[in-house]
């Protein structure tokens, strides 16, 4: 059995990370849990793991509970070995805590050694810097509609006042 050491960054602009070590073989619930030990969290919100690439994209969603109710055939934390997830080729995650707050971390396999005899796992092995009182904001910015887009493109922009309030409207019609 290997040792997975984890670097644990949260998305911000000051340095906040946790580094841990887990067995490889613990679940992502496991994961989960030392998590929110070690940045001071209750556990009491839900979340998810998002498989990444090298540029940090979010892949596919393993959530801590399943609430499709079967519908969905989804991922859970619990049933997810974290070395089916992490490995040599695959070292990146993202983790979402709190969907209302939205704590966004970087997951990232550091390194896979052996375990020693004299450490108990999960190891917290380095903390650094604090967390803030309340999660960074993200800027989410919306997509163009490719409906929109399509319509511009036949139309043009100037064809079409997509802001008039009026389209026509009789306010006095009875």
């Amino acid at each position: 059995m290997k040792i997975y050491r984890i670097r644990i960054i949260l998305d911000t602009l000051q340095e906040v990370f946790r580094d841990i070590e887990i067995h490889q073989e613990d679940s992502l619930e496991d994961l989960h849990n030392v998590i929110n030990q070690a940045f001071g969290f209750d556990g009491g919100e839900m979340a998810s793991f998002y498989l990444s690439d090298e540029e940090w994209n979010q892949g596919e969603e393993i959530v801590l509970f399943d609430v499709s109710d079967g519908l969905n055939n989804v991922k859970v934390m619990n049933e997810t070995k974290i070395e089916n997830v992490l490995d040599q080729e695959n070292t990146k995650m993202i983790y979402v805590y709190d969907f209302l707050s939205m704590w966004t971390f970087y997951v990232e396999l550091a390194a896979v050694i052996s375990p020693e005899e004299a450490i108990d796992y999960p190891n917290l092995m380095f903390a650094q810097g604090q967390l803030p009182d309340a999660p960074p904001e993200k800027k989410f910015e919306a997509e163009k509609l490719d409906e929109l887009d399509e319509f511009n493109d036949e139309f043009g922009d100037e064809d079409f006042d997509r802001f008039d309030d009026d389209y026509g409207f009789d306010e006095n019609w009875n």
